[in-house]
């Protein structure tokens, strides 16, 4: 028989070809399809009857000249093919048909291969820009667990298509995958069409990115390679450097040698476009890790320019006046190999220090570089030292007074993030160079410190009756309303209190973060506060000073007060989502 599969017939009967005939173009269920069925110069046609941009039904529309035009957004599809003549629509699906004896029969079953339709969609999504398209593609090929493709195809898009090169969207992207495992499952697919739709929204219009070459021949010197690295840096000579840098990669440089060498170009000077640049560097290494180093020489080259280009706290009047704060460090720096050096002849002997925070957060700069110092010197771990200066910068915003204007939750935000990028920076690449940007972060801190004048109580955790699904469920009707802020961050202590397990509360702030538009500093807040208290959890859980719910209360305390938005991208998926799911979206 005709279109047989394993002896198997694939083809269903769906209506008497002389009841089309009377109609032109009518809609039939086949087995769980609705289909438009369209005569047209005697050649019978099946499409899919829901439009695949918005879902109205195909059967309400018109056919002239072999297309089919949906009347809902006048979008334009190729009878035979399915395809869209307007890019935006993105494609229908198309079934076989036969004729048997005057009735219509259709090939519901034949759906092609999906993976490497949806692939070709994503980038159709990424290059056009259409979020409906993107978000439909991230949940066909995250439903069938191709989420490493998914974050691949962002990642090379994003890096190859902005000739400025990384930039917010590929950071929103990084932000999303270190929340995958945060995230219920069905929110995976979400969090992925946020990171996707940025990428492409931040790409729009951008010329290619076109790559230098490496220099010719082996050069097996890595230390000149950094040197010469850090020296283009300095002079802003991003394509110098960007040669520097691809010839160690393809040298065989390993991730913590290619971190110190362009963390300690981030760190020459101090504290440069506000955190940004060592941000992205570190959330270009993780995303590399996530899929297996794939593609390290269009990733890491793609951060150059910003790091070259970035404006250095060695011109702002806060860190020259009324304290030189660039030459504190400087100074400060010249002693730090000696530090680490009499902190390692203690032999593991340090035990903690309660007092650290409240230096950073309180003492004057002179008073807290001191303090740095003589605690590594007291043998302070290096990475306990970021730790602690994270952790600091994280009450920066878990004690932020809502009396300060809505701008200056940025000004917090900055320093923690930047905070971050250095904690988890100096745990890959464990060097002096990196280990320098824990002072630049202190010294921010210190300029922060207007942000918690009065400061904000910590909530205290206390007895409650209420379930503590129940007060997950208060957290997103608590950021249904206008700056929460002091009333989120009790919710979350008193949540805490009945649930040590933060899994599920973790998953809820997460949950809460995607129903809002995209918000670049909130999505940064929450995903840095998560990886500071994954920290916090891991290796300090005998220091009570260092208190992993402080990190939860400032990621809640700066989402509620920058929501609620108008939700537009939300609206985007859901549609995507239905039409995913077969749902009738028009009806009567």
């Amino acid at each position: 028989m005709s279109g047989s599969v394993n002896g198997k017939d694939p083809f269903a009967f769906a209506m008497p070809l002389e009841e089309l005939e009377q109609t032109g173009l009518a809609s039939v269920s086949v087995g769980r399809s609705t289909l438009a069925l369209v005569l047209h110069e005697d050649q019978v046609y099946a499409i899919d009857n829901r439009c695949p941009h918005m879902g109205f039904p195909m059967d309400r529309g018109s056919v002239r000249n072999g297309i089919l035009t949906c009347h809902w957004h006048h979008a334009r599809f190729d009878l035979n093919t399915g395809g869209a003549f307007d890019l935006w629509a993105d494609d229908a699906p198309t079934f076989p048909v036969e004729i048997r004896e005057g009735e219509i029969w259709v090939d519901v079953e034949s759906h092609g291969d999906i993976v490497t339709q949806n692939r070709e969609r994503l980038w159709l999504g990424l290059e056009r820009g259409l979020s409906l398209v993107i978000g439909k593609a991230c949940i066909q090929l995250e439903e069938r667990k191709m989420t490493r493709d998914v974050i691949e195809a962002g990642l090379k898009f994003g890096c190859l298509y902005r000739q400025a090169g990384w930039g917010q969207g590929l950071t929103i992207l990084g932000c999303m995958v270190n929340l995958l495992p945060d995230l219920k499952r069905e929110d995976r697919a979400r969090a992925l069409f946020h990171g996707l739709a940025a990428v492409a929204a931040e790409t729009s219009g951008s010329p290619y990115r076109h790559r230098v070459q490496p220099l010719p021949g082996n050069v097996e010197d890595r230390a000149q390679l950094k040197s010469w690295f850090r020296e283009f840096m300095e002079v802003r000579d991003f394509e110098g450097a960007e040669r520097c840098l691809i010839t160690a990669i393809r040298g065989g440089g390993e991730p913590a040698y290619l971190m110190d060498m362009m963390a300690s170009a981030v760190l020459d000077h101090r504290y440069i476009d506000v955190g940004h640049p060592m941000d992205f560097t570190n959330k270009a290494f993780q995303i590399l890790d996530k899929t297996d180093w794939s593609e390290p020489e269009t990733v890491l080259t793609s951060l150059v320019r910003g790091i070259a280009g970035a404006q250095r706290m060695e011109e702002s009047h806060a860190w020259r006046h009324p304290v030189d704060l660039v030459e504190l460090l400087h100074a400060t720096f010249e002693k730090l190999e000696d530090a680490l050096a009499e902190g390692a002849a203690q032999n593991g002997a340090w035990q903690g220090d309660p007092d650290c925070v409240d230096m950073i957060l309180t003492g004057e700069p002179d008073e807290v570089v001191e303090y740095l110092l003589r605690a590594l010197a007291r043998g302070m771990p290096a990475q306990a030292l970021t730790v602690h200066v994270c952790h600091a910068a994280a009450m920066r915003i878990a004690q932020f007074h809502t009396s300060n204007e809505i701008s200056d939750w940025d000004t917090a935000l900055h320093t923690f993030t930047f905070s971050n990028a250095i904690m988890q920076a100096f745990r890959r690449a464990p060097t002096a160079s990196v280990l320098r940007g824990a002072f630049d972060a202190a010294m921010s801190i210190h300029l922060d410190r207007f942000l918690n004048i009065p400061a904000a109580r910590i909530p205290q955790k206390r007895a409650s009756d209420r379930a503590p699904e129940e007060m997950r469920s208060e957290l997103g009707h608590l950021l249904n309303r206008q700056y929460q802020v002091n009333q989120a961050g009790a919710l979350v202590m008193e949540h805490l209190t009945h649930d040590t397990e933060t899994g599920r509360l973790r998953a809820a702030l997460a949950g809460c973060l995607l129903r809002e538009d995209r918000d670049f500093h909130t999505i940064q807040c929450i995903e840095a506060s998560f990886a500071l208290q994954d920290e916090l959890k891991a290796a300090y859980g005998d220091q009570p000073w260092l208190d992993p719910d402080v990190p939860l209360v400032a990621a809640a305390r700066y989402l509620a007060a920058h929501a609620p938005t108008m939700r537009s991208q939300g609206q985007t998926y859901s549609i995507a989502l239905r039409l995913h799911r077969g749902e009738k979206i028009f009806e009567g």
